[in-house]
């Protein structure tokens, strides 16, 4: 049986099949979008605009604007209808963080000043994997206009960039183009478990330039085995830099279940939503659902990737019950309902380290709502 709301168009609302009323889901989306993006709460307020018809969004704990948050911005601008916010995100990403010279020149710095100075001239690779999809889905739900509104072609010249920069400024590409995977930041030779989106790359493999297309579909493929690689079997937990064979890489204390790792359940959740591959990892969700059912959010750690809590709390616990709770996507379990439920009460992050768990909030509101969908054209 054909699986995956990009063959049936039918996305699941988890909210809806749990008795939430429809009205009081719709609501809370809008009312979710207006405290984030358009003022209506400055507490919570991460989207901001300039007088020059541009807009970014500030990582609140490092006042700074990342690749990662703008990426993020024009997904959720896409996803909510809202064409001039997006807009403004692109206009501002392209014209202060794009490179234009220099080893990086065609990628974007990761971190910026709230003025547009660079903070480095590196880049992130997973803002381009974020930055590509959103502008195809732009293309698809807005249309293509004049440069640099041309959505489709930046999308297809990002794809383009991290697999080709290799080939002018040798092992400078984003993928290893060998074993298909995402690396963490061009010039090293290791991953980030949470970068893997092969619901991302089934979609580029079918509009990406034709050339790079079975890159894309291959791509898929081995991310999915990847993450399956890199969750411990037991605690289905994810290192926030791993090898290529899945171990954890503990350079600069970054081998351990943190901030970044969250991710991976809303990743694997929303591949299996949207392409019902039997490949997907369901049952890493089931494991990190089954480690963490009798911990209270207040009493998050880092943790060791077997289980063994550091004294160090979560960074980010909010965010981190929300990819527990979107996890419930995939998973009907009644420990998983139990997540949905409680996230659905659940208010968003207050204070300075608010972006990163109401970013990670946000898209689980969509995804358990059904409204985090594939625009094609």
């Amino acid at each position: 049986m054909t699986r995956g709301a990009y063959h049936t168009n039918d996305y699941t609302n988890r909210f809806l099949a749990l008795g939430i009323d429809q009205q009081a889901i719709d609501d809370k989306i809008i009312d979710t979008w207006e405290r984030l993006f358009k003022g209506k709460d400055p507490a919570l307020q991460i989207y901001f605009e300039t007088a020059d018809d541009m807009g970014y969004v500030v990582d609140t704990g490092n006042n700074d604007v990342r690749t990662e948050g703008q990426s993020y911005g024009m997904m959720m601008a896409v996803q909510m209808g809202d064409q001039d916010v997006f807009d403004r995100i692109w206009k501002w990403t392209k014209t202060h963080m794009y490179m234009e010279e220099g080893l990086h020149q065609g990628y974007f710095a990761w971190s910026c000043q709230l003025d547009g100075t660079k903070n480095a001239y590196g880049p992130a690779p997973d803002g381009e994997e974020y930055f590509a999809m959103s502008l195809f889905f732009a293309s698809h739900r807005f249309g293509d206009r004049e440069a640099p509104f041309n959505y489709s072609d930046w999308a297809r010249e990002i794809l383009s960039r991290c697999l080709r920069k290799g080939k002018d400024n040798a092992g400078h590409t984003m993928w290893d183009l060998n074993n298909y995977l995402i690396k963490f930041v061009p010039e090293v030779d290791f991953s980030d478990p949470s970068y893997h989106l092969p619901h991302f790359y089934e979609l580029f493999g079918d509009w990406a330039n034709e050339e790079d297309r079975p890159f894309w579909k291959e791509a898929a493929k081995r991310s999915r085995d990847y993450i399956a690689l890199a969750a411990h079997p037991v605690t289905g937990l994810s290192p926030e830099y791993a090898f290529y064979d899945g171990t954890p890489n503990h350079i600069r204390g970054f081998g351990d279940f943190f901030s970044d790792s969250y991710r991976v359940c809303t990743n694997i959740a929303l591949d299996y939503e949207w392409f019902g591959d039997e490949t997907t990892p369901l049952d890493v969700i089931d494991r990190l659902h089954q480690f963490f059912k009798d911990k209270p959010v207040a009493d998050y750690r880092r943790y060791k990737i077997d289980g063994t809590p550091f004294d160090e709390p979560a960074l980010h616990p909010v965010g981190l019950f929300a990819t527990l709770a979107a996890g419930g996507l995939a998973s009907e379990t009644t420990v998983a309902n139990d997540y949905v439920k409680a996230f659905f009460d659940m208010p968003l992050r207050q204070g300075d380290r608010r972006y990163y768990d109401n970013c990670l909030y946000f898209f689980s509101l969509l995804a358990l709502a059904g409204r985090f969908t594939i625009y094609s054209n």
